[in-house]
């Protein structure tokens, strides 16, 4: 058992050891039908606090020879699965962590410094077959695969952090790059690769020197969705065991969505606010919001302008194909929000193409950047946001116009469109204090059509919920009767409380385009 070269199983018992363990063993049975094919080459990017090193340690565990882990998953999912014990402990691993290279090599260069490191080990293990002066990482692991038949499994724990630590350092890159290409690609002593980072697969102009991966990223998991995050389940069961509402877990946690799974949560946060029995912000232990105001403040036409859509509740759509995979190059505004959704400020609808802020705990970070300045109009908006909440839970129509007058005003000034996504936008933003206590729905199916905005409280309060219809150019009464109409609180049916009906109308045709409101409550 060694540091490198076949370790032990201690970091995943710790794991399982955990006052909190969510069982996603399953994930070895995909990693076992890739064994030895085309696709065992395995790209894993998630943003941090997603369980990267954590699903690591327990592949080490799994197929590691220097370790007995029959125990330890004993009962879990995987248990279950035919292939269980054909691989348990059956295979030479190598588990590199680059960003521990990345610090240790000094004046060395990274890769040189790895080889040193790894084949000590091996030497140590096969003596003679890879003790020849100068000889390479690649060319050891082939003799000794060419002496005893032994496969190994290489596993790479923050493998991109040359991209995001070294971006100045193209030369570096480079030849990182070609280093794991050579010591990988079409080697015959690879039964398995798995890779995990921040960042996919580095691409240089059409071409990578990586090609042979699969990648599974922030914009397609494919088969490992369940694996990302924690599901609607598995949260579901945390919250009954802890006694905290699941509803509200939801808002601040949930948010990145997937073909198949459409709820995955943060993990690291649901695990923080259990323990801790509070619902709060996490994100911000691990993470600042100086990285994301970096990135927001770039001088992309159009880019300030989807940041405000998406902080209004709304969607945006997104071509991912043209980000390089880097920290550094961005062409379009597109490249930017791509990166957003690979750090896991931005959810990303895959069928749609569409990006979006998941949930509380971003909004928080989104608000925390433009507070240091740069975003002073946003900023009005959201200060404003609770008096407009509590001129409409009041009635006061009057009030809310005015409200939404200044809102749409201010976000005019970024927003240049009028159109309906715009008012919608400026609408979200105005009622942005609002998501404290209310899960805002935008084009919620309902009677017969949609319902343009449903503010639906959380269990945890006792505010009515809110059902908001947009008009252009007619009356705010004509709104409140599309409502009634049309039948969109059906969409509410099973819900116990009071509900308000607001009308809004937005009068384009006069001079100051002014706002109308009528508020009414619901008659059951």
């Amino acid at each position: 058992m060694g540091i490198y070269l076949n370790p032990g199983n201690e970091g995943f018992l710790e794991a399982v050891s955990s006052k909190i363990y969510v069982d996603k063993t399953g994930l070895i049975k995909y990693t076992n039908e890739l064994m030895n094919t085309e696709q065992k080459y395995i790209c894993v990017s998630r943003p941090r606090r997603f369980g990267k090193s954590m699903a690591l340690k327990m592949l080490a565990a799994y197929y590691s020879r220097g370790c007995d882990s029959a125990a330890l998953f004993a009962k879990r999912k995987i248990e279950r699965n035919k292939s269980f014990e054909k691989h348990l402990n059956k295979y030479n691993v190598i588990f590199l962590n680059m960003q521990q290279f990345l610090i240790g090599a000094l004046r060395q260069s990274v890769t040189e410094y790895l080889e040193q490191e790894v084949l000590e080990e091996l030497h140590e293990e096969y003596g003679e077959v890879c003790s020849r002066t100068g000889i390479s990482l690649a060319d050891a692991l082939r003799r000794i695969y060419a002496k005893t038949r032994q496969q190994f499994i290489i596993l790479i724990d923050e493998w991109d952090c040359v991209m995001r630590e070294r971006q100045e350092s193209e030369t570096l890159q480079r030849q990182y790059l070609d280093f794991l290409r050579n010591l990988l690609k079409d080697q015959p002593f690879v039964a398995l690769v798995y890779v995990t980072g921040i960042l996919p697969v580095k691409k240089y102009g059409q071409h990578s020197a990586l090609n042979m991966f699969w990648e599974y990223s922030m914009v397609d998991q494919s088969f490992f969705e369940e694996y990302t995050g924690f599901t609607e389940r598995e949260v579901k069961a945390l919250c009954k065991r802890y006694g905290m509402d699941f509803a509200e877990a939801g808002s601040w946690y949930d948010g990145y969505q997937f073909t198949r799974f459409r709820h995955i949560y943060n993990p690291k946060s649901v695990v923080e606010a259990m323990l801790r029995h509070r619902f709060s912000n996490y994100w911000t232990s691990t993470e600042t919001y100086d990285a994301l105001k970096l990135y927001m403040d770039m001088d992309f036409d159009g880019l300030r302008s989807d940041i405000i859509k998406m902080l209004g509740g709304g969607r945006v759509r997104v071509n991912t194909r043209s980000f390089q995979n880097d920290m550094r190059n961005f062409k379009i505004k597109d490249d930017v929000l791509t990166l957003l959704i690979h750090l896991g400020y931005l959810g990303y609808d895959f069928d749609a193409e569409e990006a979006f802020i998941p949930n509380k705990e971003i909004s928080r970070e989104f608000e925390s950047a433009m507070s240091v300045g740069g975003w002073s109009e946003v900023m009005q908006i959201l200060k404003a946001s609770e008096e407009l909440l509590e001129a409409t839970l009041a009635g006061d129509a009057e009030r809310v116009a005015a409200g939404l007058d200044l809102a749409h005003m201010e976000a005019a000034s970024i927003l240049t469109y009028n159109d309906e996504n715009s008012i919608a936008c400026a609408i979200g933003l105005a009622y942005y204090s609002a998501r404290k206590e209310y899960k805002m729905i935008r084009e919620l199916p309902a009677g017969r059509g949609f319902a343009d905005i449903v503010f639906l409280p959380l269990p945890c309060t006792a505010k009515p919920a809110i059902v908001v219809e947009l008009k252009y150019d007619r009356t705010a009464k004509a709104a409140l009767q599309q409502i009634k109409d049309r039948q969109y609180t059906q969409a509410l049916e099973h819900y116990a409380g009071e509900i308000l009906l607001v009308g809004i109308n937005y009068d384009k045709t006069k001079f100051d385009k002014p706002h109308s409101c009528a508020i009414e409550k619901f008659i059951k």
